[in-house]
C-alpha cells in the first residue's frame, strides 16, 4: 500500500500580515476621507439651523396673530432688539420673556404664552450644552429678524464667511467677524437666518 500524502495549502504568516497592513491603510484612507469629527459638527450645525428656522417661524406667526413681536410688552413698546443670546430672560428686560410669550406657561398668569413653541424645544435651545442662538432686529419696517448661531463645522463656517464677504448682505454687524465665542463654535462669523 502506498501512503498518501495530503498537502494542506493555506496562507503563510507573511501573506496574512500583508493583507492586514493593506486593510489598515484602506481603513485610514476611508476615515480621513469621511472625517467623522466634521460629520458630527455638520450634524450639530444642521440641528442649530433647524432650531433657528423653527424659532423664526414661531416669531413670525406670533407677530402675524398679535400684531407685535414676542419681546414687546405692548404694541407701543420699542421693537428693536440688539444682538442678544436667546435665554429665558427677555432680551430687552420686559415683563414677559420672548420664550414665555412663544411657549405655553401655565404657571405665570401674567404671561399666558401663545403655544407657538413646545416646552421641550425651549428647554433644548436654552440648554448650555447646545450651540447658543442669538437674535437681532433693527426695529424698522422692512427689517428682518435674524437668528444666528456660531458654526462648528468647516462647511458651515465657509458658508458664513462667504455670506459675510458679500457686500450686499444686511446681516447684523456682530455676525461678521465678532460671532460670540461663548457658544460652541469657532467665534469668527455667525451663520444667520434668514
Amino acid at each position: 500500500m502506498k501512503s498518501l500524502k495530503i498537502k494542506i495549502k493555506g496562507f503563510t504568516m507573511i501573506e496574512l500580515l500583508i493583507v492586514i497592513a493593506v486593510l489598515g491603510v484602506l481603513a485610514v484612507a476611508v476615515l480621513s476621507a469621511i472625517n467623522p469629527i466634521e460629520q458630527i459638527n455638520r450634524g450639530r450645525d444642521t440641528g442649530s439651523r433647524s432650531d433657528a428656522e423653527q424659532l423664526l417661524s414661531a416669531i413670525d406667526r406670533y407677530n402675524a396673530s398679535h400684531n407685535m413681536w414676542p419681546w414687546q410688552d405692548g404694541p407701543g413698546d420699542s421693537a428693536a432688539v440688539p444682538f442678544t443670546p436667546i435665554t429665558e430672560t427677555d432680551p430687552k428686560g420686559g415683563t414677559c420673556s420672548m420664550l414665555k410669550n412663544l411657549g405655553k406657561d401655565t404657571e405665570d398668569t401674567n404671561c399666558p404664552g401663545s403655544d407657538e413653541l413646545k416646552s421641550s424645544f425651549i428647554e433644548r435651545i436654552i440648554n448650555p450644552k447646545t450651540n447658543a442662538l442669538y437674535i437681532e432686529y433693527g426695529g424698522m419696517p422692512g427689517d428682518s429678524v435674524y437668528v444666528c448661531f456660531n458654526p462648528q463645522s468647516g462647511s458651515f463656517t465657509t458658508e458664513a464667511a462667504k455670506r459675510c464677504e458679500d457686500t450686499t448682505n444686511t446681516l447684523p454687524a456682530k455676525a461678521c467677524g465678532e460671532c460670540p465665542v461663548d457658544s460652541l463654535g469657532k467665534g469668527v462669523n455667525c451663520s444667520c437666518l434668514p
